[in-house]
Formats: structure tokens, sequence, C-alpha cells
């Protein structure tokens, strides 16, 4: 590695991830997990003798990185696979053995479908999850899995020791088909990345039960929703808000679609919250390989005056690409809008020496409106399609992020004014007690005593009297 490459190791998070190593083309070209991305991405710079030519050619094509920060070993190991899947790295390819490759096997013709792990999959009509580079960790995984919804693992179920049914790892030997069956469909909602929307079903199932006083089931129900809502710090088979399954055909489509060389990587969307002129606000979003990067979103607070969205956007690319350039660079912007928030944004970047495809994407139909040499050029692309879908995920995330920190500050000073109208209490008082009470109400129901240890006993007096 160079040492540009060196000196972006040192600025890596010790958290687990899933990281992207790229040939000079800016290709994909090896995708791995770590537990600590600092210390396993240092560990390719190290002078040591490595023990296969593999790893050796991979150090010599290494010309630049990216990654993915992750809350769990376990969310990298599947987000690895994905992505695997999705890009095919050369380097990956070259390591695929069916010696070291499993699936996870789910034979869900069977009327008591087990579940295993296998090296190849066949075409027997089972549903199969993977590849998977770590045996260890999908096993990990699949036990704590296993604890929220029991399953089989053979046929000789149940004639086999009553142990891991009372341990809560089988299912009731006396279970029916039915309720066996219901069971896997939610553990493969799971792997298929609909936790949140099978969370939601059991909350409305266990309401259900819980009117027939079936209060045993409730329970059952509850505890299932409460260790589905942990899988964010232990298990994630790729939430939907994380993992699509077509964001390949969607990125390669967004390529082709806009005349691309390559697909765009990353792509940074930008939207504009403000009531009135008032509390105005801008954000960036970055979606990196067609999902949310979140260490790098931004958000401005807008100097513009008045309620003009078009200056407010030309300030906003300005003070991104001229005072941020230290910041990653995209291979696409998108702008939520048409031709005129289009045009206000080419314009800044011409100024500023920025040759980066930016597009806009036209609200009413979901039109990709693009400038070429030939003036405006509008696409329009069935709405079932993956790329508009992406397109619009990534527009919708860029007005979510600008609308939650505009709220935020206006919150604030609306919660702020009301200590500005007391005579003798200065800014300095007044943010002592928003950082130490939280609210208004909590500070007109604190009792004296508490008034005075933030404020001091002249200045609490002034508070308590003019609340009541």
């Amino acid at each position: 590695m160079d040492t540009k490459l060196k000196l972006e190791l040192k600025k890596l998070p010790a958290s687990p991830g899933v990281y992207f190593f790229k040939n000079n083309r800016h290709q994909i070209i090896y995708i791995g997990k770590a537990a600590n991305l600092k210390n396993r991405i240092s560990s390719y710079s190290q002078k040591q003798k490595y023990r296969n030519l593999k790893t050796t050619k991979l150090i010599e094509n290494i010309a630049n990185f990216d990654y993915i920060t992750c809350d769990s070993e376990l969310q990298a190991l599947f987000l690895e696979s994905e992505f695997i899947k999705r890009y095919k790295p050369i380097f990956n390819v070259r390591e695929k053995d069916d010696k070291n490759f499993i699936y996870l096997r789910i034979s869900i013709k069977d009327n008591f479908p087990i579940i295993s792990f296998i090296r190849r999959p066949l075409d027997d009509g089972a549903k199969y999850f993977g590849p998977f580079l770590s045996t260890e960790m999908l096993k990990r995984a699949m036990k704590y899995l296993r604890r929220i919804f029991p399953y089989i693992t053979s046929r000789n179920w149940p004639k086999i020791s009553a142990l891991e049914y009372q341990i809560g790892l089988s299912p009731s030997p006396d279970i029916t088909k039915e309720q066996y069956r219901t069971s896997i469909k939610k553990l493969i909602m799971v792997l298929e990345g609909k936790r949140v929307k099978l969370i939601n079903d059991l909350n409305r199932e266990m309401k259900l039960v819980s009117k027939r006083q079936d209060y045993e089931l409730a329970a059952k129900l509850r505890n299932q929703i409460t260790a589905l809502k942990s899988l964010s710090q232990k298990v994630i088979f790729g939430d939907k808000e994380n993992i699509d399954l077509k964001l390949d055909q969607a990125l390669s489509g967004l390529a082709d679609k806009l005349g691309l060389k390559n697909i765009p990587a990353r792509i940074e969307a930008y939207d504009i919250s403000n009531f009135a002129g008032g509390d105005a606000v801008s954000s960036m979003v970055v979606f990196t390989h067609g999902m949310p990067d979140l260490r790098q979103y931004r958000h401005f607070r807008i100097s513009t005056k008045g309620p003009d969205d078009f200056a407010m956007i030309r300030e906003t690319i300005q003070r991104r690409f001229k005072k941020n350039l230290n910041w990653s660079l995209p291979n696409l912007i998108l702008i939520d809008g048409g031709k005129g928030q289009l045009t206000s944004v080419l314009k800044v970047l011409s100024e500023l020496g920025v040759d980066i495809p930016t597009i806009g994407l036209a609200k009413r139909n979901e039109e990709i409106i693009q400038m070429t040499p030939n003036g405006f050029k509008t696409i329009i692309l069935p709405k079932s399609s993956a790329t508009i879908k992406l397109l619009a995920r990534v527009r919708d995330e860029a007005h979510r992020f600008a609308v939650v920190y505009h709220r935020s500050l206006r919150d604030k000073r609306i919660k702020t004014s009301q200590l500005e109208k007391i005579y003798g209490i200065g800014l300095v008082t007044q943010k002592k007690l928003m950082k130490k009470f939280g609210s208004i109400k909590n500070i007109k129901e604190a009792t004296l005593n508490e008034l005075k240890s933030t404020a001091g006993a002249k200045k609490a007096e002034i508070i308590r009297k003019y609340f009541s």
C-alpha cells in the first residue's frame, strides 16, 4: 500500500464491518469482514511472509479501499455474503472452493421443514441462503435464532433426546404441522431481511391473543418481539433498511441509463427543509454501494434569508464542494427536484470546476432529469423499476434527514424562547437549565433547591416566581 493509503488507515474505526479492496480502475477486487476494521485492514500493510500466492497478488493490486461499519461481527458475516454474491470480486472467486463455502438449507416442502448446513446447493426445491465463508459464525448466528424460533435439525425428530426441547432449541413434540410451519415462515422473514415487518406482525398477533386471554401465548410472542429487537446488537441478516438484493440490478441499470462508465458506488443526495424561510437547513446523505452510509451523513445550517429553495441549494452545494473537498467525492449527485433545482446546482459546480454526474428526481412522476450537450433529457422508468426505487429511497432519506434536523432546531428554539421572556435570565443560564432539565415542563416542575443547584439562589427565585 502507498503512503496515501497508509494515512487513510489511521482514520479507520475499531468496529466490526465489511471492507472493499479496489484496484486502480476502481473495481472491487476483494470483499472481507472484520471484527475490528482498523486491525484487519491495517494487517495488509504490514511486512510479513504470506502463506499463499493469492494474498500476495491481492496486496499488489490494492489501489484503494472502502468499508461499511456494522453493529456486530455477525452482521458483517451476512453483509459480506450478500456483497460477494452481488459483485463477485475476482479474488473472492479465486478463493471460492466447495470445501470452504457453506449454505443454509431449509426443506420447505416437508411437512416439518428441517434446517441444515450444506456445502453444495441442490435443485431439490429446498430454500437456500448463502454462500457463507465462515461456518463457525453462521452456526453461531443460527444458534441464536433457534432460541427465538425453535427448529428441527434431524429427521429423527421427535424421537430424539428431550434435552433440546427442554432448553428451547427444538419445538414441542406435540406441535402441529401448521404451528411449526408458521414458526419457520417467521424465521425465513428474518433471514430475508423482513425483521421490522415481522415485529409489527407479532405485535398485532400479541394484542389479539391477549384479548382472547391466552396469556401464555401472548407472553411467548412478547419474548420473541424482545429477542428480535435485540438482533441489532447480535445478529442482522440484512434488515430491509440496509440490504436490498436487487441493488446490483438497480446500480447497473442506473449506470446504463445515465451513460456512466462505472456503477455509482457513492451517491450523494441533498435536500432543503425550512418553514417560511425560518430555521433553514440542508442535508447531505450518502449511499455507498446502494446502501445508506450513516457515518458520512452531514447537515448544514443555511444562512440564506427568505424562502428561496434555489438559493439554499446553491449555498449547500458551494459549501460542500468548495470548503469540504477533503471528504470523499461522489460518483453521482442526486437533487430532489426538476430542471430549476438541477440548473442551480450545475451552475455552482461549473463555477467550482467540479465535474461530477448530477441528476434531478422530479417527485410528481419520479422522472429522472439529466443535462446533456443537447439540453435537458427526461428519463421515465416504470415505478416498479429497481433503479427508480433506489433513487426514490436515496431522495427520501435526504428529505427525512433534513426534516429531522430542522425540527430539532425549531423545537430547541421554541423551548428556549420561553426562557428568554424571563427578565434577568441570560443565555448562559438558559443553556444550563435546558441541559439539566431537558424541557420547559421539567423546569416548571423542578423544586426550588433543584433550580438553585443549576441557576443559583437569586435566579432560582426569579424562575419560580415567573412560572407561578
